[in-house]
């Protein structure tokens, strides 16, 4: 059982809003806020390289935090910028040896940055890009994927948990795959992380990608890359700097081992600190109980939705998560948005422009999304629902 007085004391914005945009950005613990803070005051006190210097402790907690909730080890962990960043570098390393005719395979649910990367590479280097279908209950199909690999393919990408809908995708059962046919899997878990647990040993999966600001509660301009040691090895990233690599004679430099070679020297320590306060807040409350109570309250709002004759609900897949998606018969799901952010209540939206082929003949129009996170309440889902049925 989780402490949801503390909690909820420890989240501020409870106090000021109902958050159910948790996909976008969670709401900071004040733990995390003031960790950040703090940082930035000491570089204010000492200077930038001196803070970092006496940092180093603080630092090093976020790539074991990581690890813990990971699985790995945390040589294994680089810390970016973003999700974008960690899974665009990544990428770039596994396919920049792609030649025409070779194949990356995706699922229907990815996100825009990603796809457009794939498309990127299929118009430079005359790479092929195959969907694998889903099945009958939104799922990615797991046999049609194997079905479709052969010795073309280079890469498995795939997104665990879609920025437009619940469905998890069945990330072990696609590691199993790829690893029986030696197959390097990318998994991009920004909407997962931090709300489900995620072993990277057990998913099978090479590489992972997250960001902070979702589930994970961290601060904005922050993410993680895990890449397991093997696969580092033998790996270069596309641009390397003094972080990445050592300049090791005149005309000759050598990268580091692991993940390290995919950061780069410069990037917000205040921000890396307080993703690891974020990560450290999660593991002391447990995946499991996260998301035990994530899975409680999204299944009660989809349960109070269907009471509602003016909405339909767009959730699909055999295994959902805290993403409850819907739409009016009428209004657009910005006006929705809109109307319910003017009475104090945060919700998202998503529409083609972030993933296409998800909403292609499933949602043409956009969908408004609820992502419920641990510390939401029965009572403001009421509230969410008696607003939601002011909108004719």
């Amino acid at each position: 059982m989780l402490d949801l007085s503390t909690i909820r004391r420890d989240t501020p914005g409870c106090q000021n809003v109902i958050h159910l945009h948790n996909s976008g950005a969670a709401l900071m613990p004040i733990q995390v806020a003031n960790a950040v803070k703090a940082h930035i005051d000491a570089e204010c006190a000492v200077g930038g390289y001196e803070a970092a210097v006496n940092a180093e402790a603080d630092i090093a907690n976020t790539y074991d935090a990581a690890a813990r909730m990971l699985g790995c080890q945390s040589s294994e962990i680089a810390l970016v910028e973003s999700a974008t960043v960690a899974w665009n570098r990544c990428f770039l390393a596994l396919t920049q040896s792609c030649a025409p005719g070779d194949r990356i395979l995706t699922g229907r649910t990815e996100y825009a940055s990603n796809y457009i990367a794939m498309l990127q590479l299929a118009a430079r280097a005359g790479v092929q890009i195959d969907v694998v279908p889903d099945d009958a209950t939104g799922s990615l199909d797991v046999r049609a994927l194997e079905n479709m690999i052969d010795d073309r393919v280079k890469a498995v990408c795939i997104t665990h948990v879609p920025t437009s809908g619940s469905v998890v995708s069945p990330a072990a059962a696609i590691g199993e795959v790829t690893r029986r046919h030696a197959i390097p899997f990318l998994l991009d878990a920004c909407q997962s992380a931090g709300q489900m647990p995620l072993n990277v040993k057990t998913i099978g999966c090479d590489a992972l990608s997250a960001t902070g600001r979702k589930f994970l509660r961290g601060p904005r301009g922050t993410g993680l890359l895990y890449i397991s040691e093997s696969l580092a090895a033998r790996l270069e990233p596309p641009d390397l700097d003094l972080h990445g690599a050592i300049w090791s004679a005149r005309d000759a430099y050598q990268p580091y081992a692991g993940a390290q070679r995919f950061e780069y020297f410069e990037g917000s320590v205040a921000s890396k600190i307080g993703l690891g306060v974020a990560l450290q807040y999660a593991l002391n409350l447990g995946l499991e109980a996260i998301w035990s109570r994530i899975q409680y309250l999204a299944d009660g709002l989809r349960e109070r939705l269907r009471g509602l004759d003016q909405y339909t609900l767009l959730d699909t897949g055999r295994e959902r998560c805290a993403i409850v998606t819907f739409a009016h018969r009428t209004l657009a799901p910005a006006e929705v948005a809109g109307r319910l952010r003017a009475r104090g209540i945060n919700v998202g939206t998503s529409d083609m422009r972030s993933t296409r082929l998800d909403l292609e003949g499933r949602a043409d129009a956009g969908l408004v999304r609820a992502p419920v996170h641990y510390y939401n309440t029965d009572d403001e889902l009421d509230r969410l629902i008696e607003v939601l049925g002011t909108f004719d």
